[in-house]
Formats: C-alpha cells, structure tokens, sequence
C-alpha cells in the first residue's frame, strides 16, 4: 500500500493490481544499457515491461528443459 494518504484512484489500483498478481521489481543494471533497451523497444514498437517479462519467462523455460536434462 503506498505511503501517506493515498486518494480512491491509488487504492482501487494497488487492489486491482495485487488482484491479478502484479508485482514491481527493483534492480540496477548500466544506465547505457536501460538507455539502449528503451530504444530498442521503442523502435520495434513494444513496452519495456512486455518484452522484460517475455525475455524473463523463456529464460525460466530453456531452464526447466536443461533441468529435465533437454538442454
């Protein structure tokens, strides 16, 4: 829940967001990284956090088949 007194809109959103199981994290990487990926996103017409979590669930899978022995 956020800090200090947050209106009706915030509240409605944080429950929606906890509701579908949405969370933020946090880590730093090379600013000339973040800048190049904004970028690269931009030109190919997607959102960062779209294609961070796409990036992110074939990682997990290209692990569970190694861990199977697939990979």
């Amino acid at each position: 829940m956020p800090k200090g007194s947050p209106n009706t809109q915030t509240k409605a959103t944080d429950k929606y967001q906890a509701k579908i199981g949405l969370t933020v994290k946090g880590f730093k990487i090379r600013k000339s990284l973040a800048d190049e990926f904004a970028a690269a996103c931009e030109k190919a017409g997607v959102g960062q956090a779209a294609t961070i979590s796409r990036l992110m669930q074939e990682f997990i899978d290209q692990q569970k088949g190694t861990a199977n022995g697939e990979g």
